[in-house]
């Protein structure tokens, strides 16, 4: 039986006017919702293995769009928000898999929202938009989630005349580092919150790092010095080195493997079994990570040993594509590192190491979930997580050890100062990471995947997809029934989707360790 939904409830979700009819997906479009213009709310039927919903479009002013898909039958009284990818700039709300991808969450019966962050591109590496626009950078850096939230939660109320029982937001790469700002700034949004590969320092990778990679690889001739038919050698030789045989060549953390890239110089005639000094001197500085003059480290590591499968689509090109990474550099410093921006006349090789990190500063606060600090060698969460944790929430991180990308080493680092920041309620914060560590999984959970290309894009080598976990159920278990993760499974499986292996990936710092014929997650 519908009834009118009442002026009383409106104006505590937010409203302007009385709502619309609950249960009736048209009326909702008449919806008044501070600081929103709602375009369209329409009925979309059942469709492959979608159920039939209820889409709702529009725009939070002054610029960030989002859709909103409310189950008709079947909901399951949850709301599931998603993020974006790189730079956003559209409504990708049919991304498919996990990554990014609010059809993950409706397949499940959660009403499911996503949005372009705030402003219209061409693709997730046009960084065009913020050029001249402080209001548009503070959309993409932290304003679009929190919003997209409100807004949704206010449909959720009024179509199903009651609110979500729970709410969890899921993202990757720029979505994950939107999961990590959720959890520390606005930590009532969600009760649950899964954070992937977390581009949570942008000013110190985007800039300072994949300037780094950029520059390493281009010779003086402005072509690349490190190609991709000259790739597979590297990997052969890590995979030879590091590389489990259960898995397939998987290393299963780079930071044990002692792979030395001088193995591979070229003692006489430069041959295909072997590295030229120039291509020797590339991969070194990509293992090693950007130093200043005065080689202090600028970002935590580099390049993972065992990412090297997935360098053709990130660092030196796949087939006719240009390299992904270059591009992403390219415009944040051009567009969105700086202000006033540089323009278009800029390009990667003219960055500074020594001054321009500094000249971010501004930016950082805007974009930065977390920040490097060179001369502490320490990373700053931008805010405490206690406040999430005091009200609930519970924070699942999950990054592939074989991300050539976002480099790995940045969240370990990340989820270890929270953790020297982290104490039981009532206490203060113990300052080490020792017992840090036991106070923030109560919390957060960190899990590292062996073998993972960035957001499991990349299935090459020992690769898995991104549906190659299932970081969702832990996080609800968790939340709904207080059943802390121990592990993930991860499972690699072949194009015809048999199971060629799987694996635990054990909650961080418990490491996968062999065990009456097989592994089980014991301490390091």
């Amino acid at each position: 039986m519908r009834r009118r939904v009442g002026i009383a409830v409106g104006m505590a979700a937010g409203l302007l006017a009385a709502p619309a009819l609950a249960g009736e997906c048209g009326a909702l479009a008449n919806l008044r919702i501070e600081a929103v213009n709602l375009h369209s709310a329409a009925e979309v039927p059942a469709a492959g293995d979608l159920p039939a919903y209820c889409r709702v479009l529009g725009t939070v002013r002054p610029a960030i769009s989002f859709e909103v898909r409310l189950p008709l039958q079947n909901w399951n009284g949850k709301y599931y928000g998603t993020g974006c990818g790189g730079f956003c700039g559209g409504l990708n709300s049919d991304a498919p898999g996990f990554t990014n991808a609010m059809n993950y969450g409706l397949r499940r019966g959660y009403a499911a929202s996503t949005m372009d962050s705030g402003h219209w591109g061409t693709g997730s590496v046009d960084g065009r938009w913020a050029a001249g626009d402080l209001v548009a950078r503070m959309d993409w850096g932290q304003r679009a989630v929190t919003e997209t939230a409100r807004v949704s939660k206010v449909l959720v109320r009024a179509f199903y005349d009651r609110p979500q029982q729970k709410s969890y937001f899921a993202g990757c790469s720029t979505g994950g580092r939107m999961a990590a700002m959720e959890a520390l700034k606005y930590p009532k949004d969600f009760d649950g919150i899964v954070s992937g590969a977390p581009a949570l320092d942008y000013t110190g990778l985007v800039a300072t790092t994949f300037a780094w990679v950029t520059k390493a690889n281009t010779g003086a001739d402005g072509k690349p010095i490190l190609t991709t038919p000259r790739v597979k050698l590297v990997a052969d030789a890590v995979a030879a080195a590091c590389g489990t045989k259960e898995s397939a060549g998987l290393v299963a953390d780079p930071r044990q493997c002692g792979f030395t890239p001088s193995s591979l110089r070229c003692t006489g005639v430069t041959s295909d079994t072997c590295l030229s000094e120039a291509e020797l001197g590339v991969v070194e500085k990509w293992y090693a990570g950007p130093t200043d003059g005065a080689g202090r480290q600028l970002y935590p590591g580099g390049i993972p040993l065992g990412s090297e499968a997935h360098w053709p689509r990130w660092l030196t090109g796949l087939g006719n594509a240009p390299a992904i990474l270059p591009l992403f550099s390219a415009d944040f410093l051009r567009y969105m590192a700086f202000w006033p921006s540089p323009g278009p006349a800029y390009r990667v090789t003219d960055f500074d190491f020594a001054a321009d990190p500094a000249r971010m500063a501004a930016q950082a606060q805007v974009y930065n979930a977390a920040t490097y600090d060179p001369a502490a060698g320490t990373v700053r969460p931008a805010a405490d997580l206690a406040p999430f944790r005091d009200a609930g929430g519970k924070l699942l991180i999950y990054h592939g050890w074989a991300d050539p990308l976002v480099t790995p080493f940045m969240s370990v680092a990340f989820y270890e100062a929270l953790a020297k920041g982290m104490a039981p309620k009532g206490m203060a914060p113990k300052g080490a990471a020792a017992g840090g560590l036991d106070a923030l999984r109560d919390t957060a959970r960190l899990f590292m995947v062996p073998g993972m290309d960035h957001c499991g894009i990349g299935t090459e080598g020992p690769g898995i997809a991104d549906t190659g976990i299932d970081p969702l159920t832990a996080l609800e278990r968790w939340v709904e029934a207080g059943e802390a993760p121990r592990e993930l499974v991860a499972t690699k499986r072949d194009a015809g989707g048999a199971v060629l292996w799987s694996r635990p990936v054990c909650a961080y710092p418990q490491v996968a360790r062999a065990e009456g014929g097989g592994l089980t997650c014991a301490a390091p």
